[in-house]
């Protein structure tokens, strides 16, 4: 058996019950996406996209049509809104308490020791976009050397350099260095490198990007792991789940090469026969388009994945399952550059389940109960699994 997970990163589905408590009341990625800049999704739209509740399909946008798969979306019960949450959510962990935040920057008990751990002092320290942060902090850093520290909505401690002014493994020791400073009381879910590269504006090297996660607790995936299986981490997963539960890792440069390195994967599988799960991310629609509030680049992010979605299906083989769902929101029309307060998209193919309503799922972590029912795994957590309403 051979399941194979597609996270579009930030396509949200329509807000959730308590989007207003996030400041996102009305926020529809989707729908507010296509309206701004419309594209047709025909192999989505087949597949279910267009039973998707609250999905506006009254233009020819999303085309309605009987579904060949099943569909529904995901309701995150975590106190949050970011990468980390959701996607631990996805396999079991479910977050009494949102992580930490740092609207007004990192106090001094974090940045003291960091600059120390640097030898170089900092730049910044305050929440900012990541396109902006190099363009305004970027020259200075380019004289002094002195790493640019930011944040956002979002639990994170992020580091940017120039590749020309700070190699990219002193970059990574950097963010070691931090991830073991921001424990306990200063405890952030993520500390990311972010490289830049060129001339002044400068831009990211996003394909050098680097999360280094706090540690979950045990999750499906170490469960999967435990039956002896495969657990094939692509694109940014591992490094979300701290690099625990997996038995292969795959890095990946964009939604393009995230795509090809499935597939090959998906196909090599087929070949050997290989049992487990395949788990890739695909950040381009958040860290590209959302966060930059470009709806047509988000669209045509979409079209991307369109054209793409009849090679994954025929790669998945008998009695396995393509499942894509989404993490949160970023509504590239909403106001400010952060994530927004959405239901995750789901959307299967498995041979012999088409029409499916899978419904408003009561948790993200009905995934993972899925995936544990579906290749054996022992799980006593959260969720409930819908695989028996595939088969």
């Amino acid at each position: 058996m051979l399941l194979t997970i597609v996270v579009l990163d930030s396509v949200g589905a329509g807000e959730l019950p308590d989007a207003a408590s996030f400041g996102d009341a009305g926020a529809h990625t989707l729908n507010h996406t296509l309206k701004a800049a419309p594209v047709r999704l025909p192999n989505l739209a087949a597949l279910g996209l267009a039973q998707v509740p609250t999905l506006e399909t009254g233009d020819a946008t999303v085309p309605a049509g009987p579904a060949a798969g099943a569909f529904g979306r995901l309701r995150e019960v975590s106190p949050g809104k970011d990468t980390s949450t959701g996607h631990w959510e996805f396999m079991g962990i479910q977050l009494e308490h949102a992580f930490q935040v740092f609207p007004d920057g990192f106090p001094p008990a974090v940045m003291d020791r960091f600059d120390a751990a640097t030898g170089r002092g900092h730049l910044c320290n305050k929440p900012y976009s990541g396109t902006d942060v190099i363009r305004d902090f970027g020259p200075e850093h380019m004289q002094t050397g002195a790493p640019i520290v930011y944040t956002s909505a979002d639990s994170v401690f992020q580091i940017a350099a120039h590749e020309d002014v700070v190699p990219l493994e002193t970059l990574y020791a950097w963010c070691r260095a931090a991830r073991e400073i921001l424990q306990g009381e200063f405890a952030v879910a993520r500390v990311i490198a972010r490289p830049f590269r060129g001339e002044f504006p400068f831009e990211r090297a996003n394909e050098h990007r680097k999360d280094f996660s706090l540690v979950p607790p045990p999750t499906v995936l170490d469960a999967v792991k435990a039956t002896g299986q495969a657990v094939v981490g692509i694109g940014k997963i591992p490094d979300i789940y701290a690099n625990q539960g997996f038995t292969e890792e795959i890095h990946t440069d964009d939604n393009a090469d995230g795509i090809a390195k499935t597939l090959a994967r998906m196909r090599q599988a087929a070949q050997d026969g290989t049992s487990g799960l395949i788990f890739t991310n695909l950040v381009d629609f958040d860290s590209k388009f959302g966060h930059r509030r470009d709806p047509e680049g988000y669209s045509a992010c979409l079209a991307a994945f369109d054209a793409a979605l009849p090679e994954l299906i025929a790669a998945v083989p008998e009695g396995g399952a393509l499942i894509i769902i989404s993490d949160h929101g970023n509504d590239p029309t909403w106001k400010g550059s952060d994530h927004t307060r959405e239901h995750g998209l789901l959307l299967v193919h498995k041979g012999g389940a088409a029409g499916v309503n899978l419904g408003d799922r009561a948790t993200f972590a009905d995934v993972g109960a899925t995936v544990a029912e579906a290749l054996g795994a022992t799980w006593d957590g959260p969720g409930e699994s819908f695989w028996t309403q595939l088969t």
